[in-house]
């Protein structure tokens, strides 16, 4: 019996992970910019991914598969929030421009800032 309600929830969660890491292939193809694309790409991409994991985990009849999964889990929230911000940053910092329509530049306004008080 609770053989087939683990069975049940895995399922659940790769349905919901698929669904998540499909929603950020589709940000990939249809968003304007470098920037947008990498918030679908790390935000939902993560999100799906470690959604699967946590599927393998509760899936597993094996201690040992059921840690390295969630080790994958802790491993992807550690890694990708921090790599995309730094890629976003390398990518503002060699002239990469943002969509046209972009509401505001956190970035280019906090080094305009920084280099008005340095002039000064």
């Amino acid at each position: 019996m609770i053989v087939l309600l683990l069975d049940y929830v895995a399922g659940i969660l790769i349905v919901i992970g698929a669904i998540f890491t499909l929603v950020a292939s589709i940000g990939l193809l249809r968003l304007p910019d470098l920037y947008t694309r990498m918030h679908a790409a790390s935000k939902a991409g993560t999100l799906g991914s470690c959604v699967m994991l946590i599927a393998l985990a509760v899936q597993s009849q094996d201690l040992a598969i059921s840690t390295r999964a969630l080790a994958g889990v802790i491993f992807f929230l550690m890694t990708v929030p921090i790599s995309s911000h730094l890629l976003a940053k390398a990518a503002h910092a060699s002239g990469c421009r943002m969509w046209p329509k972009s509401v505001r530049d956190d970035i280019g306004s906090s080094v305009q800032s920084i280099v008005k008080t340095t002039q000064s």
